[in-house]
């Protein structure tokens, strides 16, 4: 059995590969003899319900929004339900480079919290190694010998369960601090003289939709619609909106600088947005887009979760916004910076308060199913409530995906 663990060998759960190493067993053994190992693990047990705490109140924030505006479920049908996925190449707006290095960072920071500290309190780590999702690497895991786990005390097993969310947490805080950083060495270079003086820019196109059935693409500069000039975002929803149910002529500019005319027919009843576009000023205030994005550090930091690639005209190291910026200390090299800092802070923190949920197989749910196991004078009692706690989180998150594809009467 010994010789079988300190060996390389594949095993296959299609569509993934898992690789056993002996690599991460040496590492953690060496990680639990610190002392700061030790004092991690007594410091991390009671962070979880936090954690859950905050997750739940996203969840559920999120949901009333949605149940009480059209507008957000439309906004968030839009997206397509892809952009649930934390998966690069599936969530159109999770770019494939950034997202798959800040997927890796995420599983590998996460699995070895889990992993120290169970070697610190001397519990059985059986294996450890990567996964490949169809030959790509996506993460690593942690077998822990769960007989072991569950037969230690509470407060250890939530030590051990918590390392995870926790670990995650942490990186996602730190690349926070270190993006706020980048974000402050920045100063607006002069504007171009020849950008285009009026008309919104398009940043996504939804597909399918009316603007990607015509050509519009990212970067298409929309001037006119039905005749009318569109000098701001509210010009352009509300011409649309004045002509539901008609066939006009709308006039774009490309990226190299040609002007295009296409008949639209904009349908009566709109299911969405009626182009399915995301735009953007043609030409924002570098200053001002600067200063909001610096101000919601401290005033409101959860705002800082929308992507870049969502929001182009207010992320000051966008595709859009980058090539207005210089940096005092990384000059134009701080774009691909403060983008890798975003994805490691968003995916962390999304993996982070997931897995301290109350659901199941999760590492919340585990540790919740033994605190409602040890506070029951029944075993049947408690495994039909940690089943119930589960359903009905289950069902609360689901709530979130299904909602914005719902018409309501309202």
């Amino acid at each position: 059995m010994e010789q079988q663990k300190n060996k390389i060998r594949a095993e296959i759960k299609l569509p993934f590969i898992l690789i056993h190493t002996p690599f991460g067993l040496d590492f953690f053994d060496k990680v639990a003899k610190w002392r700061a190992a030790k004092v991690y693990a007594d410091f991390n047990t009671y962070f979880m319900p936090a954690i859950t705490a905050l997750a739940i109140f996203l969840i559920v924030g999120s949901l009333l929004v949605m149940f009480s505006n059209a507008d957000a479920r439309a906004g968030v049908a839009s997206v397509g339900w892809q952009a649930n996925l934390l998966i690069p190449g599936l969530n159109p707006y999770l770019p494939i480079t950034y997202g798959w290095i800040a997927l890796i960072v995420t599983i590998i920071i996460h699995e070895a919290g889990h992993g120290v500290v169970a070697r610190v309190y001397n519990i059985r780590v059986d294996s450890t190694g990567i996964v490949l999702f169809l030959g790509l690497p996506v993460g690593a895991f942690v077998n822990i010998e769960r007989e072991e786990l569950n037969k230690t005390t509470l407060k250890r097993k939530s030590a051990v369960l918590t390392a995870g969310p926790l670990n995650n947490m942490i990186l996602a805080g730190a690349s926070l601090l270190a993006l706020y950083f980048i974000i402050s060495t920045l100063t607006p270079l002069p504007p171009d003289p020849n950008s285009p003086q009026f008309g919104v820019m398009v940043v996504n196109v939804n597909q399918p939709s009316l603007a990607a059935s015509v050509g519009i693409v990212p970067g298409s500069i929309i001037q006119y619609v039905a005749g009318s000039e569109i000098r701001a975002l509210e010009n352009l929803s509300s011409t649309l909106r004045d002509n539901l149910g008609r066939t006009v002529d709308i006039t774009w500019l490309t990226q190299d600088g040609e002007t295009v005319t296409r008949q639209v027919a904009i349908p009566l009843e709109p299911v969405g947005p009626i182009l399915g576009v995301g735009v953007t000023t043609v030409s924002p205030d570098p200053q001002a887009v600067l200063d909001r994005y610096k101000g919601a550090f401290g005033t409101n930091p959860l705002a800082l979760l929308l992507p870049p690639t969502m929001q182009q005209g207010a992320v000051p190291y966008s595709d859009l916004m980058a090539p207005k910026y210089t940096s005092s200390v990384f000059g134009a090299a701080f774009a691909p910076l403060a983008n890798m800092l975003f994805w490691l802070w968003f995916i962390n923190f999304n993996v982070g308060i997931f897995n301290a949920l109350p659901i199941g197989p999760l590492d919340g749910g585990q540790l919740y199913g033994s605190l409602i196991e040890k506070r029951s004078k029944s075993k049947a009692l408690a495994k039909n409530a940690n089943m119930l706690l589960t359903l009905a989180m289950t069902a609360i998150v689901v709530a979130t995906l299904v909602l914005p594809h719902v018409n309501l009467p309202f």
